[in-house]
């Protein structure tokens, strides 16, 4: 699966933000580029755990792709 996600840098927070207006505007935060893109895996996973043709017994996290 890959998915698109738009990564910004906040100067205030000192961290950066990660958002997939392809799957309902998911988002995370971290504090380095590949933690934020880690933490939107999580959450992308997440929020694909409950259909079952996708996450049938499989790690989907290490089949997600980001393109930045």
């Amino acid at each position: 699966m890959i998915v698109k996600a738009i990564l910004e840098w906040d100067e205030e927070a000192q961290s950066y933000s990660a958002t997939c207006p392809e799957l309902n505007y998911i988002s995370s935060c971290g504090d380095t580029k590949e933690e934020v893109i880690e933490n939107l895996k999580d959450a992308i996973q997440l929020l694909l755990e409950p259909i079952p043709e996708i996450s049938s017994n499989t790690d989907i996290h290490n089949r997600i792709e980001i393109l930045v």
